[in-house]
């Protein structure tokens, strides 16, 4: 979709009933004070407290946008969702529960200004508890920064803006609507951070815990085979295979060895058994590398399809 205004901000929206007024009362006059064209993209992720009433009720505003899901899809389908339908030139995602301040948008939006791709928030003075969300916060952006090498202090702040020839053709899966900025840097994308005010929670349930952090990692370590093996995913499943093979070569030798000049038989030694099962584990990785590519293959023939079903929108063309 061609670009038609200067700036779409997408909501994901997932029973934050008590916090939707407020949001958009504090995101419309920081949007009119910037004198661009624009518009609020909210997603609803299948919300079961009554958010949806009181989405469909703001698009009195024509500037709104509201995307009703069928049913949970998760955020980072609700962004992808917002990054779909966002006319924009740029695109600002923030959160609904209010802790996220509207206020830090133009400093977004300087920043993008000054020739950045991605422009990330950094909540450096975070409301959060810090048993259950600032250690595990911070133990796993070390990890992301690490094994990426995009260093960042903060992958989990939704406060973020991008430019729209980035996000075009997106596809953002499970939690890895966090890892955007990664994204970006390995299509030689220019990165910033700035710090953002954070502020605590005063409706609403937190949607995040300490499982939350296990699925990113996992998430982590997909995007790393991603960037890797993607679109060669035999190089990976053909090393281990090669590897398997060589270590059952290995043991046949060993066990050659030990039957003519060693003094043992076959079955006095595990070494044919481990032969065998290294040579069996070297023809099953050879063989998934095999599918894992047709498999591939596949997906990037067909990756129109998204992550997300739509059940009706408001103030926008579509269904």
């Amino acid at each position: 979709m061609a670009a038609s205004l200067d700036l779409s901000v997408v909501v994901p929206v997932f029973n934050e009933a008590d916090n939707i007024d407020g949001l958009y009362g504090q995101i419309k006059p920081v949007l009119e004070s910037l004198g661009k064209t624009s518009e609020i993209i909210f997603i609803n992720d299948g919300s079961t407290d009554g958010s949806g009433p009181r989405l469909d009720a703001l698009c009195a505003d024509p500037c709104v946008k509201v995307i009703h899901f069928r049913r949970n899809f998760g955020q980072s389908a609700a962004m992808m969702a917002g990054f779909d339908h966002a006319k924009g030139e740029v695109v600002i995602s923030l959160d609904a529960d209010l802790q996220n301040d509207p206020a830090d948008i133009p400093l977004i939006l300087e920043k993008l200004d000054q020739g950045y791709t991605v422009v990330s928030g950094w909540r450096k003075d975070r409301k959060d508890r810090t048993l259950t969300r600032k250690v595990p916060s911070f133990v796993a952006n070390r990890l992301i920064s690490a094994l990426s090498g995009v260093p960042l202090h903060d992958y989990g702040c939704t406060l973020k803006g991008y430019r729209r020839q980035f996000i075009e053709n997106l596809g953002i899966y499970g939690e890895m609507h966090r890892f955007l900025p990664v994204y970006a840097k390995w299509q030689g994308a220019k990165i910033a951070e700035i710090p953002v005010s954070h502020r605590p929670r005063v409706a609403g349930k937190s949607k995040y815990g300490l499982e939350r952090t296990f699925k990113v990692l996992l998430d982590l370590l997909l995007i790393k085979f991603y960037d890797g093996y993607a679109q060669k995913p035999m190089y990976a499943f053909g090393f281990v295979g090669f590897s398997s093979f060589l270590v059952s070569l290995a043991c046949f030798c060993a066990m050659i060895y030990f039957k003519f000049w060693g003094g043992k038989s076959f079955i006095q030694t595990p070494l044919p058994l481990l032969a065998v099962q290294f040579f069996l584990i070297g023809i099953i990785c050879f063989l998934l590398g095999i599918t894992t590519d047709l498999v591939m293959r596949t997906y990037f023939e067909s990756q129109n399809r998204r992550p997300y079903m739509v059940s009706h929108t408001r103030n926008m063309e579509g269904p």
